[in-house]
């Protein structure tokens, strides 16, 4: 046997399948009987739901970054794009960050290319819009937000101060409610060290396109995470769209209409773009087809997974698996079993996982909880939100260094201090040529 898997994709599902094969393949990974590459912009893979908190400065944001390399030592790992797959010929174009773009050969492919914002044809999305699903949107959003509050704290335009203070979320999922939630945490305990800002200048709008928020945790909880929201000053307005944010000046369909300099996007996924430019079968909604054993329907040497496939339910039959975190990773367990046994010529099994539950932080010593039919709300559903994500993030080193965070912020006040100049940093250094050069 000799062997080439190659995976595209670094998060969840391309994580802990390549760790996976790293021990129950061991010995044929010593021998280079099987090569294991892994494809990725990113070097390290991004742990999403401690995202709000890194945001919100409860975390650092170093720590829900897994680094690849240190943990997956038997794979080869290339950070670049894959931008095109012929699996008929088991070839992959390679494309790096710097230099030409290249072949590269593979016998069995893994399909773990994830997921990117669904955006809408809205006017002036990308003025003032921004995502949240990496960390770099997470740093960016919270240098802005604690800007913001120093560029209000110090004009005495009430038109620039009432638009640096408003903020916007769209989407009342996961993503949306929990970085709304954590945000809002952190600039109400930030807004007491500014002489010329009190609570209530802030504002916070939590826009919903359907009835329902945090559709995970089920209808009543939903509903009571709605009054927690608006006990706390948060708009929130369901069955409302967006429909233009030109230069900062927000539309929404009931009618409403003012300034905001922050507009947070979290209104769904879709899957990455790299699955149009294959040969593999795709589904109506622009995944990959992909069947119960986590095999691409209709081709050989090929598997697939997390938010960029379609994965059948078989306990709701008719369904598909939802694309979050939870099945990602219990997916990646039965597709790396399923190529050593497709390796070895064994039978394939289903991937079959009923779903558990979710749980939602809503702010320090807040939370949403749930699991097994079990409701909590408050205290035990954010110590439940913490003790269950803890578990899940990978390696024992992030675990302590999440510990350690958690735990220095009980005996110390977290930093409410903006670093937008990270952002740009040679803006300094070019100020001072041009001085020079006036001179």
């Amino acid at each position: 046997m000799n062997k080439h898997i190659l995976v595209v994709g670094g998060g969840y599902v391309g994580l802990y399948t390549v760790l996976r094969l790293q021990r129950t393949l061991r010995k044929e990974l010593n021998d280079k009987s099987v090569r294991i590459t892994l494809i990725d912009p990113q070097s390290y893979m991004t742990y999403q739901p401690f995202l709000p908190e890194a945001a919100a400065g409860n975390l650092s944001p170093r720590d829900v970054a897994v680094p690849l390399r240190r943990i997956l030592k038997k794979a080869h790992i290339l950070n670049g794009r894959v931008t095109k797959v012929n699996h008929a010929e088991r070839t992959a174009t390679f494309q790096p960050g710097e230099g030409p773009a290249r072949e590269i050969p593979y016998d069995v492919i893994v399909m773990a290319a994830g997921s990117i914002s669904r955006t809408l044809p809205i006017p002036g999305l990308t003025d003032i819009g921004i995502g949240f699903k990496e960390i770099g949107e997470a740093i960016a959003l919270r240098n802005r937000v604690l800007g913001l509050l120093d560029v209000a704290d110090s004009t005495d335009d009430p038109e620039i101060r009432r638009s640096a203070l408003t903020f916007v979320v769209v989407g009342a999922g996961f993503a949306g409610v929990e970085a709304l939630a954590e945000l809002e945490d952190m600039a109400r305990d930030s807004v007491k060290y500014y002489r010329n800002l009190t609570q209530k200048d802030l504002r916070w709008v939590l826009v919903e396109a359907t009835n329902r928020i945090l559709p995970e945790v089920g209808p009543e909880m939903g509903k009571w995470t709605a009054e927690q929201l608006r006990e706390r000053g948060i708009e929130v307005k369901m069955e409302t769209r967006l429909e233009s944010c030109v230069g900062g000046h927000v539309k929404l369909s009931n009618g409403e209409e003012f300034d905001a300099q922050t507009l947070v996007w979290t209104a769904g996924v879709k899957a990455s773009p790299i699955v149009n430019a294959t040969d593999l079968p795709v589904d109506e909604r622009g995944r990959i087809k992909t069947t119960a054993k986590l095999t691409i329907a209709g081709t050989r040497d090929a598997f697939a997974a997390g938010d960029a496939a379609g994965v059948p339910d078989v306990t709701d039959p008719g369904q598909y698996c939802a694309p979050n975190a939870q099945h990602a990773v219990r997916q990646a367990k039965v597709l790396a079993d399923n190529i050593v046994k497709y390796l070895r010529g064994d039978e394939l099994v289903d991937y079959r996982h009923k779903y558990v539950g979710s749980v939602a932080g809503l702010g320090l010593h807040k939370g949403v909880a749930n699991v097994y039919g079990v409701k909590l709300r408050g205290f035990p559903a954010w110590f439940m939100h913490r003790t269950y994500h803890l578990s899940r993030v990978p390696t024992l080193n992030r675990k302590v260094r999440v510990v350690v965070d958690w735990t220095l912020a009980l005996f110390f006040k977290r930093e409410t201090i903006s670093l937008g100049e990270v952002e740009h940093p040679r803006d300094g250094f070019r100020a001072a040529v041009a001085s020079d050069r006036k001179n």
